[in-house]
């Protein structure tokens, strides 16, 4: 049973999240998959977080190939997932992201 717990939700790694504290309001920051859809030299090339485009340096990560998904955080992959994970913890979010409108 434990193991098909554990299909159901990301691991610690996959979705990165922190509180920062900020003038007496805690915000948090989430680690969103993203997919690689661009390489532009082994360390730099885009991502696609569901529609945006965004810079991201790869330096911390090895063999990264077009189609990869990771976690990116201040420009800088930091985690690779396989694209289960990824589809699991997007999934994941918007489903608190309906909630939250309720």
């Amino acid at each position: 049973m434990h193991s098909n717990c554990q299909k159901s939700r990301p691991r610690p790694q996959d979705l990165v999240s922190y509180v920062v504290k900020e003038k007496e309001r805690n915000k948090m920051c989430l680690g969103i998959p993203a997919k690689v859809i661009e390489i532009d030299d082994p360390n730099q090339g885009k991502v696609d977080y569901l529609g945006t485009k965004v810079k991201t340096n790869f330096t911390l990560l090895d063999d990264i190939k077009l189609g990869d998904w990771v976690i990116v955080h201040a420009g800088f992959a930091i985690t690779k997932l396989n694209e289960e994970e990824a589809r699991e913890t997007l999934s994941m979010l918007r489903e608190i992201a309906e909630h939250s409108k309720q």
